[in-house]
């Protein structure tokens, strides 16, 4: 719908600013929109040169209890798992078998932030719902998901694979076409998620439910930062963060979408600027990188760099895998920090501190110092000794 200029607008809401639940724009069959509350807001927008017959709806106010599935039995309802068991198709609206429409386009010109939940969210979901939550974005923007609540039924087998079950998928644009970066299921709430580029599409797989299943809800926000909340960041570059002993001598910097798992096919710099006469020390409390050593491209490793210059530093070796608390020391005023990620495996990557600290102060060793004036010591002793004896040496002289 995004190159139609008449549409009809669903928000599950009293106006336009809450959430959408559908766009609509071409021609179609019948078609149930159900909200989730007491409010429904419908925005009809014909802008266009050309005619058409519009459209024609009824409505009617049902009560919450008489749409959920509770019942008697504190089991879920079954339904027909088998293969000829069909979805809603990829082209067009997407209607749950319970008539229920819940295919949701997001778009970032409409608004950067909103929600999103499962259908009749708190109250228990359909069995055999199906919805896509399709999540569009422009140039820079990323779309991260943050949940609040995530209760979906999930068997007594306590089986930890999320297939065939009430699940919610997440998929994102590799290569040009739509590749599952994860799925969810059972009562965990999700960490952060983050689309590696400007789109972003959630399927909600309801095939059971029971009545202590409420679904799942979340925010979702269209951002250009990558979730770095911290440092100045420079538009120059798709994903780069300038830290200067300038505004702040110490701080925190993290991976994008930390405590997330990181976007995949992902590059960012984070650069660290002192003064003439600083160094910066950098303290890794949390790393966890998918790779393995030495971090290079034939392993398909995600990686973290450092480097003095611009250019690539032969003084560090990259960092990948789960690694233990570590400190890394700049030589110079300038410091570099690149993190880059490829477009299969993911972590929940690191996690670090930053300070600039005076070269002369701050990197003067104290056993250097001890030894220094050990070594001090002795040369005034031993030429104490030698005067003495220099001096008896010529007493004896005299007296002879």
């Amino acid at each position: 719908c995004l190159n139609r200029a008449d549409v009809i607008k669903v928000f599950d809401g009293r106006s336009s600013a809450a959430p959408a639940i559908t766009v609509l724009c071409n021609e179609g069959s019948e078609l149930e929109v159900l909200s989730t509350g007491p409010d429904l807001y419908i925005e009809f927008v014909a802008s266009s040169e050309w005619p058409g017959q519009g459209f024609k709806a009824s409505f009617q106010f049902q009560p919450m209890d008489s749409i959920t599935s509770d019942s008697p039995s504190t089991e879920p309802e079954r339904v027909n798992n088998s293969p000829q068991h069909k979805y809603p198709p990829e082209n067009g609206p997407a209607v749950s078998a319970t008539t229920s429409s819940c295919d949701v386009v997001l778009n970032s010109d409409t608004t950067k932030n909103g929600s999103i939940s499962s259908p009749l969210f708190p109250s228990p979901y359909p069995p055999r719902s199906y919805c896509r939550y399709d999540f569009q974005g422009r140039g820079k923007e990323r779309v991260q998901i943050v949940f609040s609540d995530f209760n979906l039924y999930h068997p007594p087998d306590n089986s930890k694979e999320c297939e065939n079950i009430d699940s919610l998928v997440a998929n994102v644009h590799i290569d040009g076409r739509m590749e599952k970066i994860d799925s969810f299921c059972g009562n965990t709430v999700p960490k952060p998620l983050m689309s590696n580029g400007p789109r972003l599409m959630l399927e909600f797989r309801g095939i059971y439910s029971s009545r202590y299943s409420r679904g799942f809800k979340a925010t979702y926000s269209f951002i250009e930062n990558f979730g770095v909340t911290t440092g100045h960041q420079l538009p120059e570059y798709p994903c780069a963060f300038a830290f200067n002993s300038s505004e702040t001598r110490n701080g925190t910097f993290a991976s994008p979408n930390f405590p997330g798992f990181y976007p995949r096919d992902t590059e960012c710099h984070y650069f660290f600027q002192g003064s003439r006469t600083e160094k910066v020390r950098l303290h890794f409390s949390y790393f966890d990188v998918e790779g393995v050593l030495p971090c290079e491209a034939i392993s398909a490793s995600d990686y973290v760099e450092f480097s003095n210059f611009m250019a690539h530093d032969r003084k560090y070796s990259r960092k990948c895998g789960q690694l233990k608390e570590f400190d890394i020391e700049s030589d110079r005023k300038f410091f570099r920090v690149t993190f880059r990620s490829n477009d299969r495996l993911d972590g929940t990557g690191f996690n670090a501190t930053y300070q600039f600290l005076d070269e002369v102060d701050s990197y003067t060793s104290k056993p250097a110092q001890s030894n220094l004036s050990h070594k001090t010591d002795c040369e005034v002793a031993h030429f104490l000794l030698i005067l003495l004896l220099c001096t008896a040496l010529l007493l004896f002289t005299t007296r002879g």
